[in-house]
């Protein structure tokens, strides 16, 4: 097929074609002339980019899937093969349907060597062409081509003036970038520059555009589209390229200063150091530690060690690496405020009204504290204590231990213990560990810079252990007052005074914290709030602090006493107040967004507002359960008090048996089983059917099943609910009660009183039966929760019977 096309002939060197020429093996034919291109082509897909006219590259292909293409190629003896770009799917995995119609047909010059995966070769650009119909659709692929002439007049002033921007794009693209003048001498001495297709292609190629912007403009026959989509390109790379230049300028201007910064300061210190007014880092060192102890008053052995490293220091190498460690020894050494101590506030009106400043309620908490600190008023000096705060979430056991530093005057250091593992943590890593560090408690005493703080250690109950070590052990020396004036850092190996510092632990429960190190610790229950408690704390210092915490003035927005009560008994009826102060942070936050949407500047949230801001309320009215074969009990748990109804019936009469339910732990089924043969034992004597238990069985149920229950004191709530049904006699009273019950009918004391009793106010259960060995733990109450309660002490179930079930009460009930 003749191409008379002479706006895209590629007029190709002929020095370049006898270099680098297709060579053929044997005695094929020599390859075709230039102007004289075959109507079939082999076409071959390639995915970086488009090949133009006149473009001279090398391609990288995969012999393994192409290989069969370059030996067709050669037998077709003119060394003349189509490439097509594919977009979106890799080279190798190309079929027909994903190949575009119109390509470049190119001329193979140096053929790749056998043997290989990959093989490169020189191809150069020669013609569009435009697949008619496919001859072969598996590789090799073979296509019928035709070569389609550019469309417009080469010597039109619309296309001269196309050209003479592209070549002044050109021109401002040469300074930025010293690649395109490369491209460009190669263009100029292989092609006439008066040639605007060929321009045109030369420029689209230069470009770093998507394979799709290039095959755009490969598909585009008319001459002044084609260039007006070039310029475009152009210009768009003049911009990129002017951007990265701008970059690159920055880069090189920072780096510029920071080298002559660099130099100037290596200058600067060389003169220092001639004139004597400078010094080396060793010294700068030394002297920084030097400055340090002469503010400290350490002990003569501590001292004596601070001096052997720094001798060690003074002849180390500062690049080695005992330098760096023996410098962190001693930046930790002498971190320590050695024999610094705060000066104690020991005025008890003082520590009262920090105390009641900045806590409302557990006045008993408050005397304990007063106590302890008067004490150490009496004595010139607080030391050796060890306090332990024990009480459910959210009480205020932590902020109560940093209030007692605020009335002592002294500085408060805090760390948690829970999930703790690692003794290390406590006494250090030993100084042969790569990252050695003191424990928390020589940290503590650095962040404070005293020797007298009140370190809280939080949440000691969780506390941990591994095959790392077992830190509860470790705090037996930190704890004891006669150990810890000697305490041993393992980093330091140095002996550390604590006997000076006020240690408060926190804590929800004693069980899992080990017997030694309870035996250490002054136990200060904190038993809970009751509501009249929380509605103080809420009205003075909860709704205060969080109008400020969420920037809303005092007058914008304000709640009741009503709104606040009914938020307390309704939404919040744990014995802390963490979750107190969740919910009403809820009111404050849609209380905003009502100020905001609505037209109104002020807002009173009220009692019947509390639904519409946090929804239905999780609790209703707590009425005890009344009826046959129920008694009502008291229970300590994590959170507080509660009630615990207990439930017994009669399932049916065919035969003896005992059932148990509610989820109960051993002590309470023995108890559960003491119960009932105390009570088998004597049904004649309490006015029952001898027999009653003989021929029936008794389902005893504990109500929500899911909640684990456990413990000796339900032992005579059991009874007297086996006593109602056995009897048939319901109480009658709403009547609550606490106590361990032996098999000999002896009622034994129980722990929890206080929260007990607060459960009950919370139920309205103002009436109870405690074991008469509790009579001093509620004696020991405050007034407003003794109030209005009358309470009997039994010392055996006979006074609990007759506290139940006769109308007639003896003189041994107490009010």
């Amino acid at each position: 097929m003749m191409d008379d096309d002479s706006g895209d002939d590629a007029v190709v060197d002929g020095e370049i074609l006898s270099e680098g020429s297709f060579q053929l093996s044997g005695d094929q034919a020599p390859a075709v002339a230039d102007d004289v291109l075959p109507e079939t082509l082999h076409i071959l897909p390639i995915s970086t980019r488009p090949y133009f006219p006149g473009q001279v590259q090398p391609v990288l292909v995969n012999l393994n899937t192409w290989g069969s293409t370059l030996q067709a190629v050669s037998d077709a003896g003119h060394g003349l093969l189509g490439l097509a770009f594919v977009d979106g799917v890799e080279s190798d995995q190309a079929v027909p349907r994903d190949i575009p119609l119109i390509g470049c047909v190119v001329r193979l010059h140096r053929m790749p060597a056998g043997g290989e995966q990959q093989g490169q070769f020189m191809v150069q650009g020669i013609k569009r062409f435009r697949i008619v119909r496919w001859l072969n659709e598996r590789a090799p692929f073979l296509a019928q081509v035709e070569y389609p002439r550019s469309q417009g007049q080469r010597d039109s002033d619309e296309v001269k003036a196309y050209a003479m921007a592209l070549i002044k794009e050109i021109k401002e693209l040469l300074p930025l970038n010293p690649l395109y003048n490369e491209e460009l001498k190669q263009y100029l001495s292989h092609f006439s520059p008066n040639e605007p297709s060929l321009l045109a292609d030369f420029s689209a190629a230069l470009t770093t555009a998507s394979g799709t912007r290039l095959q755009e403009v490969l598909e585009t026959l008319p001459l002044v589209p084609r260039m007006e989509k070039v310029l475009a390109l152009l210009r768009k790379e003049r911009e990129v390229a002017e951007l990265q230049g701008q970059i690159s300028e920055q880069v090189n201007q920072q780096l510029s200063e920071t080298q002559r910064e660099f130099f100037l300061k290596e200058q600067l210190k060389v003169i220092q150091k001639e004139l004597g007014i400078s010094k080396d880092d060793r010294t700068a060192d030394q002297d920084t530690f030097e400055e340090r102890l002469k503010k400290l008053n350490p002990p003569e052995a501590v001292m004596n060690r601070i001096e052997e490293e720094m001798q060690k220091l003074s002849y180390l190498e500062t690049g080695s690496p005992e330098y760096a460690v023996t410098r962190n020894y001693l930046e930790w050494a002498t971190s320590v405020p050695w024999g610094v101590y705060s000066e104690d506030i020991l005025e008890l009106r003082h520590a009262r009204e920090v105390l009641n400043e900045h806590h409302d309620g557990l006045d008993d908490v408050k005397e304990r504290i007063v106590e302890f600190l008067a004490v150490g008023s009496f004595r010139g000096e607080i030391s050796g204590s060890i306090l332990l705060l024990v009480g459910p979430p959210g009480v205020g056991k932590t902020s109560i231990g940093r209030s007692v530093a605020d009335a002592l005057g002294r500085k408060f250091y805090r760390f948690s213990l829970g999930g703790m593992r690692d003794e290390a943590e406590i006494k250090g890593h030993r100084r042969t560990y790569i990252g050695a560090m003191p424990g928390k408690l020589v940290q503590a005493l650095k962040d404070v810079e005293v020797s007298n703080p009140v370190i809280m250690l939080d949440e000691i109950d969780k506390i941990g252990a591994s095959y790392q070590g077992d830190p509860a052990s470790a705090l037996l020396e930190v704890l004891d007052p006669e150990q810890n004036s000697e305490f041993l850092d393992h980093y330091l190996d140095l002996r550390v005074d604590l006997s000076k510092v006020l240690f408060i632990c926190t804590a929800n429960q004693l069980d899992t914290i080990p017997g030694p190190l309870l035996d250490r610790m002054e136990t200060i229950r904190l038993a809970g709030y009751i509501a009249e408690e929380k509605l103080e704390i809420a009205r003075n210092h909860l709704w205060p602090k969080l109008l400020g915490r969420h920037g809303v003035q005092d007058e914008q927005l304000r709640i009741n006493d009503a709104g606040l009560r009914y938020v307390i008994e309704a939404y919040c009826r744990e014995a802390g107040v963490r979750n107190l102060e969740k919910q009403l942070a809820r009111v404050i936050r849609k209380s905003i967004v009502t100020l905001l949407e609505g037209d109104e500047q002020k807002l009173r949230v009220g009692k019947k507002d509390i639904e519409g801001l946090l929804g239905k309320p999780p609790f209703g009215i707590e009425k005890p359960l009344r009826g046959l074969g129920i008694a009502t009990g008291l229970a300590w748990t994590a959170m507080g008090g509660a009630t615990l109804p207990i439930e017994c019936t009669q399932v049916h009469t065919l035969n003896r048996g005992f059932k148990l339910t509610g989820k109960l732990g051993d002590v309470m089924r023995e108890s559960a089983e003491i119960a009932y043969s105390y009570v088998m034992a004597h049904l004649k004597e309490y006015g029952c059917s001898p027999d009653y238990f003989d021929t029936s069985l008794v389902h005893l149920h504990v109500p929500e099943g899911a909640t684990p229950k456990d413990g000796p004191s339900a032992g005579i709530t059991m009874a007297t609910a086996l006593l109602s049904l056995a009897r048939k006699e319901r109480i009658r009273r709403k009547l609550g009660m606490t106590g361990e019950l032996t098999l000999t009918g002896q009622v034994l004391a129980v722990g929890g009183i206080r929260e007990k009793v607060i459960a009950a106010r919370r139920a309205n259960v103002m009436e109870l039966i405690l074991p008469a060995a509790n009579k001093k733990d509620f004696e020991e109450l405050p007034d407003h929760l003794r109030e209005d309660i009358n309470v009997h002490f039994a010392r055996t179930y006979r006074d609990v019977f007759h506290f139940v079930f006769d109308d007639h009460l003896d003189d041994r009930s107490v009010h």
